[in-house]
């Protein structure tokens, strides 16, 4: 548990907030002195963690991806609070496999929902972090920073961000608002634990050379988040080895290629016997997505 305390009267935003990351890193801010407004999509788990983090929290069931409900959700935040202090972009979805294995649609989600929800959410919540010189973290990824067979719809939305956030930074500092990126390893999340309920990703990523083939603790890691936000920090890491990926990056493609198109070789058969079971988004989460599209397909127009 962290030991960082936040001036009275501090207001964050978290997305993705049901679950995973999101939900534990809205408890460990409540903890540390903020009020907690929760964005997401499932709202019984919302409320869950709305009532863990104290009676000054509220949730907003959002997709990220709405433009207009996001914009209205931001406003009503500040409404009631009065500031933003903080936001944290953390909504995301994966999916996994061959990228020619993959579904289209799908596969395009997972751009729309990690990137361009990212995208909406500093749209819609910058203007208020100006008026009150906040703080935006932008949640990304290991696979920002090294390719990952497998996952090359997640890869392009983590490195999306990345770029995003970084361009922003420059747009934004000199009116005193700070923005951070945030690189996470696998971390025991519902999403991963998804993607590791496919074996065959599962035996690629164990033959992955450590740490890489690890998952990590979520309280250790969203502690890390936490202690990022206090500082207002441009870079936060989830696992302490992190940093030195930045170090390595540019050579980690050609070394990824060499090595890893022996695994993928040597697995062709099991996947392309189990291509249909990794059709959809991994995990609960990537779940209550294609529910709330399906939901919002089929509503009347």
């Amino acid at each position: 548990m962290t030991k960082h305390r936040f001036p009275d009267g501090t207001v964050a935003v978290v997305t993705g907030a049901a679950r995973g990351v999101g939900a534990l890193l809205a408890r460990r801010l409540a903890a540390c002195g903020a009020r907690v407004a929760l964005v997401g999509l499932e709202p019984e788990e919302l409320a869950t963690t709305a009532a863990a983090c104290g009676p000054e929290s509220s949730f907003w069931e959002v997709d990220v991806t709405d433009r207009a409900a996001l914009a209205a959700a931001a406003r009503e935040i500040e409404d009631r609070y009065g500031r933003i202090d903080i936001v944290v972009a953390n909504a995301g979805i994966a999916v996994g496999g061959p990228f020619l294995d993959s579904d289209p649609v799908f596969f395009d989600r997972v751009i729309e929902v990690n990137l361009l929800g990212s995208v909406a959410t500093a749209r819609a919540f910058l203007p208020a972090l100006l008026r009150h010189r906040g703080y935006l973290l932008q949640i990304a990824s290991l696979a920002a920073l090294t390719p990952a067979p497998m996952m090359s719809a997640y890869c392009a939305s983590k490195s999306g961000v990345e770029a995003f956030a970084q361009a922003v930074r420059v747009e934004v500092a000199h009116r005193g608002v700070d923005v951070g990126v945030a690189y996470l390893s696998w971390t025991d999340t519902d999403m991963v634990r998804g993607a590791d309920a496919d074996t065959a990703l599962r035996e690629l990523r164990s033959r992955l050379p450590w740490p890489l083939n690890r998952t990590y603790p979520l309280p250790r890691t969203v502690d890390a988040l936490v202690a990022g936000i206090v500082r207002r920090a441009p870079r936060v890491y989830g696992q302490r080895w992190l940093p030195a990926m930045q170090l390595v990056r540019g050579i980690l493609p050609p070394l990824l290629t060499r090595l890893g198109s022996r695994e993928v070789a040597r697995l062709e058969p099991k996947l392309n016997a189990t291509r249909n079971q990794r059709l959809r988004p991994v995990g609960k989460g990537g779940a209550a997505d294609v529910a709330a599209q399906h939901n919002r397909n089929a509503s009347p127009s």
